[in-house]
């Protein structure tokens, strides 16, 4: 096959240009001018960079050979840390340069196009969460995830280009920020330091890098998948509590932690019930790596990824 990425140095971006490469598909990924993490993508005779930034993709059509292009997968967003999630005017640039993606995919004549959407779309919720479910977002970030979907499906529908839309929950793994929660605790932990934590009782989900390179490449390649929005996140499903104590073990329970002493994130103290069962149809695909066993190979990665 033959993808279209961008988005492709970012934590996600670049364990699904791995995969793709090790099962012989043809990477190009649109890189902003003077990124700090290009040095971070592979070296491979099927990847090629182009040099263009979210402001300038409606170009990318002109900086691309001609050829039959199989799929578009769009991961690159502005504003994902806390301050930047709840800010209006990059959000709203978010959704501009986004429809100037899909549309440029579709002077390319791509067959799919593949959106890296988010669960804050739902919103706060506290029942299992299927993709029928309502979508009440409560951050900027959420609401314009939820935007730039709506737009993007109706207009692939009127230039017959496949249109998926995976909803991603809380990937973890080698290579994340080192402010994720995960990273935070294993770093500290290990270290012998105290980790001041919120009340932690909400119910939560995990999903494995590589299991999440496996999903978003089942939904750029599957000939057989519909169109439409698909969960991507884990089968296991606990009280958050339970997930730090579990990497507390796995750093022999070094260091210390206390709940209720950090206030909820930009998305208010939502709960992570995703209902997999529609990708799970679709394509097949199952999450393989169980959460400690994911926490060990983060472990031996080290914080340098």
């Amino acid at each position: 096959m033959d993808v279209i990425i961008t988005g492709g140095t970012s934590f996600i971006g670049r364990a699904v240009i791995r995969l793709l490469l090790e099962q012989g598909d043809r990477v190009w990924a649109a890189v902003r001018p003077g990124s700090s993490n290009r040095g971070k993508l592979p070296v491979h005779r099927n990847l090629h960079t182009v040099e263009v930034g979210m402001e300038e993709i409606s170009r990318l059509p002109l900086l691309l050979p001609e050829k039959e292009w199989d799929a578009f997968l769009h991961m690159a967003w502005d504003g994902v840390g806390s301050a930047g999630r709840s800010d209006p005017e990059i959000q709203e640039k978010n959704i501009r340069c986004s429809m100037e993606t899909v549309r440029a995919a579709a002077a390319l004549g791509c067959r799919r196009f593949l959106f890296s959407g988010s669960q804050a779309e739902y919103g706060i919720c506290r029942e299992l969460t299927d993709e029928d479910h309502p979508c009440r977002p409560v951050s900027q970030y959420g609401r314009a995830k939820l935007e730039f979907g709506r737009r993007a499906a109706a207009f692939c529908r009127e230039c017959s280009m496949e249109y998926v839309h995976a909803r991603i929950y809380s990937v973890y793994g080698p290579g994340d920020h080192p402010w994720s929660l995960v990273n935070s605790c294993l770093r500290t932990f290990s270290s012998g330091g105290r980790m001041d934590l919120g009340e932690c009782t909400q119910k939560w989900n995990f999903l494995y890098i590589d299991d999440m390179a496996r999903a978003m490449t089942e939904l750029l390649k599957s000939p057989k998948l519909e169109s439409g929005i698909y969960n991507v996140a884990g089968e296991d499903t606990r009280v958050l509590r339970e997930f730090v104590e579990e990497m507390h073990a796995c750093c022999g329970k070094k260091g210390s932690y206390e709940y209720g002493k950090r206030p909820p994130n930009a998305e208010g103290p939502a709960s992570l019930l995703p209902d997999v069962r529609k990708l799970e149809k679709a394509v097949g695909w199952k999450p393989e790596v169980p959460f400690q066993e994911g926490i060990r190979r983060t472990m031996a990665a080290g914080w340098d990824q």
